[in-house]
């Protein structure tokens, strides 16, 4: 589907060719390189049609039935549609899909349960947490007293005792769980013990596995978090954007904390592509999907491994992998530069105990339909790229050959 084949990338050609050009080069860019970001991936045709829809053209202050704005009798229809959806795919009680971003998800939340001042445990950011866990950049940790929780040194999962040690001095109001590159699965169920210990809210964010969540590839947070905030793009494959799920006596609270607290208007053609993305996400294609997500993370995490990588616990249960290049002698921003001149994109991301390393993901080019075969071979290229072994040249061809045999939109 390129951008110049579309009705509507011809109209923009006509009024706007400079920026038809541009975003032409962006879909060439996707087309051509390995989208290895872990926090992206490529939307079906179907989601980008609903972003581009006519409601686009709608504002709809308010929630279904109660906007401050007339004409809304159509988007109150899809609005219903996608939280049905979304309570029914993850077993919620109930959910709010307004939510512009992971971000916005996660000051709704602490809106909904928290008050300036109030201590809050999450994940440290050195060890994987989140802005939103208490960076002293973002409004969590000038709003909110975090103390933060690591990983053991030798094996890089999550210090229990650590979590529970903590929790019990400093009786946070709420912890967290979640992180941005912690490639394991949380256990829910021990965080929800050490919260009702602690007498705390538990907020799972689950921004990068929701969308193995709803595939039936990971383990689900509702049953234990009192509110699970997450994306609805990376490997949930929907637009960008947030939703929150929680129980049904927290609604009113979350609500009012997305509109009028924290937010404007609803995004109606957002939420649109976010229940398309739902209704995808509830097929058996899709359950094949995430499972294969996982399979391949697994197998590149090995072959990183068997190259000389440091992979970091050892291996992934997710779609996330993250690695310490060091070992092959070059420092983390150093390879990432490196592997984006061979057309392989990927972040950088922190390590525990001060290293920088890298951080991948499977999602993008499991869309694509690409297997363990073709992630066993770009464990291979990425070594070699960072070795020096092979030349920049001869790796940027192998990845057009790649991305050419597995293209993010076939016509």
């Amino acid at each position: 589907m390129p951008v110049t084949h579309t009705p509507e990338a011809d109209v923009l050609l006509r009024q706007d060719p400079e920026m038809a050009e541009i975003l032409a080069g962006e879909l060439t860019r996707q087309s051509t390189t390995l989208q290895l970001v872990a926090a992206e991936n490529f939307t079906s045709p179907a989601v980008l049609a609903a972003l581009g829809s006519p409601l686009a053209n709608k504002y709809a202050e308010g929630y279904p039935g109660a906007r401050h704005h007339g004409g809304c009798e159509i988007v109150d229809v899809v609005e219903r549609v996608a939280v049905d959806r979304a309570t029914a795919l993850f077993g919620a009680d109930h959910a709010n899909v307004q939510s512009h971003s992971g971000s916005s998800a996660v000051l709704a939340a602490y809106a909904a349960l928290l008050r300036p001042g109030d201590t809050v445990l999450a994940m440290g950011l050195p060890y994987g947490g989140h802005l939103t866990h208490g960076s002293p950049a973002n409004f969590s940790g000038r709003w909110f007293d975090f103390v933060g929780y690591g990983v053991e040194r030798e094996s890089g999962l999550i210090d229990h005792e650590q979590v529970r040690a903590l929790a019990r001095a400093h009786r946070p109001k709420a912890i967290v769980c979640g992180s941005i590159s912690y490639p394991r699965h949380i256990d829910y169920a021990f965080f929800r013990e050490v919260a009702d210990e602690a007498g705390a809210h538990l907020i799972a964010d689950a921004a990068h596995p929701i969308g193995l969540v709803a595939g039936g590839a990971a383990p689900s947070p509702v049953p234990y978090a009192d509110v699970v905030c997450a994306t609805t793009h990376k490997v949930l494959r929907g637009p960008r954007g947030g939703m929150i799920l929680c129980r049904g006596e927290l609604a009113e609270r979350v609500d009012r904390a997305v509109f009028p607290f924290t937010q404007g208007g609803a995004q109606m053609h957002t939420i649109a592509a976010k229940a398309v993305a739902f209704g995808e996400a509830e097929t058996p294609a899709f359950t094949a999907y995430a499972h294969q997500v996982v399979a391949n993370a697994r197998v590149l995490a090995a072959g990183l491994d068997a190259e000389g990588l440091a992979v970091t616990t050892g291996g992934t249960d997710t779609h996330l992998v993250t690695v310490d290049p060091a070992p092959l002698g070059v420092e983390g921003r150093t390879a990432r530069g490196r592997l984006a001149a061979a057309g392989m994109v990927l972040d950088t991301c922190a390590l525990p105990h001060g290293a920088r390393g890298l951080r991948l993901g499977t999602a993008a080019l499991t869309t694509q339909g690409m297997g363990q075969p073709e992630m066993a071979r770009v464990a291979v290229l990425f070594a070699g790229v960072l070795r020096d072994e092979i030349e920049t040249r001869h790796a940027r061809e192998e990845v057009r050959e790649l991305t050419g045999r597995f293209p993010p939109y076939p016509d």
